[in-house]
């Protein structure tokens, strides 16, 4: 395989859609350091792995030698994306752009590398652009082509209220492209418009127009609708190590490999190892904890990534113990077993029976590293290391 056969692998992973592939590859077989642009309103204070998406991304073009663009848009912040939007998105005052920016800039160079990143703010071009300058960048599209746009066209359908600066809103998104001198751009599969308004506006103004790269939106923990903070289903990069040790590693399996795919910066090479040794019989929780441990790394440290599942109440499943180990004897005189269930409730490790038997009935209970039924007995005369819940761990002597 070339390395531009390569590149173009890695690139492609996850994607949604590539406009145009041919074009990419060309771009990518030129040699030059290609420049690639993604640009976020600063709306959101509260990040969380779903927006890392296209950061991901970023970073596997920074990987290959290339420059991006962080750009924040503050101008156009104050506008207001209308992209997927059913009614007219309030605008944003100058204040709450700012910081909302100021959260954005605090959290990027935890995914991008700063030597190879460029961060711009849109106002820097068009707080300068005059009337009659945004007049000619108006003329460069139709009321018939925003029409063209689903959100556009389901809100006339429906007699829905379209300010006339919504219509503005593509076409100063594309200029930033302009500005830019891009030759790429990504971004969400709900910007596709935008994006190929993008390589309109370019030819216009004489440039070679993007290749436009559209990323998924992250599906949330729960499998089903998209990563939110407003539905409790999402990641967020400030949670504690422990928290997100805990979230990943309890996600289903069946979403495993899709958010390996959106979110690692591991090799297309290192991925298929992992799948050949999830198909050899390893531990699919095993290569979630690998991901996990990438992440809070990530965003964390490293050390914080090696100690995570300690503060995440997993020592005993990770075969660790807590330096403060706690000793309990337990009395079963006049019996060679005893239940598990009974063990726990004299032991302390559970408040009564029932709760004894529900953490037992849901594999929430381990004994030396393994987890056990509610028909597991225990040898009188032994000590154990047993662990019910991610919190309560003791060793218990049965006497």
């Amino acid at each position: 395989m070339t390395d531009v056969s390569s590149a173009l692998a890695l690139l492609q992973r996850g994607t949604h859609e590539i406009l145009l592939e041919d074009e990419l590859r060309e771009k990518l077989a030129s040699g030059r350091r290609l420049r690639i642009k993604a640009g976020f309103d600063p709306t959101a204070p509260d990040l969380h792995l779903g927006h890392s998406v296209l950061l991901t991304k970023m970073r596997q073009f920074q990987d290959l030698g290339h420059e991006v663009i962080f750009l924040i848009g503050d101008f156009t912040g104050r506008i207001g994306d209308p992209s997927g939007k059913s009614v007219t998105r309030k605008p944003l005052t100058e204040d709450e752009v700012k910081a909302n920016a100021q959260t954005y800039r605090e959290q990027v160079f935890k995914v991008l590398d700063p030597d190879r990143t460029e961060v711009r703010f849109n106002a820097e071009w068009f707080s300068g652009m005059s009337a009659a300058d945004m007049i000619e960048l108006a003329g460069q599209s139709t009321v018939a082509r925003m029409l063209e746009r689903d959100d556009f066209e389901k809100r006339y359908d429906a007699e829905q209220a379209i300010s006339i600066h919504e219509f503005l809103y593509p076409l100063i998104q594309g200029y930033d492209s302009v500005a830019l001198e891009a030759d790429i751009e990504l971004g969400g599969t709900d910007q596709k418009f935008n994006l190929l308004m993008g390589r309109e506006i370019q030819k216009h103004f004489g440039q070679t127009p993007q290749v436009v790269i559209t990323m998924p939106l992250l599906e949330g923990l729960d499998g089903v609708q998209k990563m939110s903070k407003s539905l409790n289903n999402y990641v967020g990069v400030d949670e504690s190590p422990g928290a997100m040790f805990n979230k990943l590693v309890s996600m289903p399996d069946s979403l495993m490999w899709r958010y390996f795919e959106l979110l690692s910066l591991k090799s297309n090479e290192a991925l298929e190892g992992l799948k050949r040794d999830v198909e050899q019989g390893a531990n699919p929780r095993d290569i979630k904890m690998e991901l996990a441990r990438e992440l809070i790394g990530r965003y964390h440290g490293e050390e914080a990534a090696a100690n995570a599942h300690k503060s995440a109440g997993n020592q005993l499943a990770e075969g660790e113990l807590p330096d403060d180990l706690p000793e309990v004897s337990v009395e079963f005189g006049g019996g060679a077993q005893a239940p598990i269930a009974a063990v726990l409730n004299r032991s302390g490790l559970t408040t009564n029976s029932a709760q004894a038997k529900d953490m037992l009935g849901n594999g929430r209970v381990r004994v030396d590293g393994t987890v056990v039924d509610r028909d597991h007995m225990l040898s009188v005369g032994q000590s154990y290391i047993i662990q019910a819940g991610k919190k309560r761990i003791a060793r218990v002597v049965l006497d």
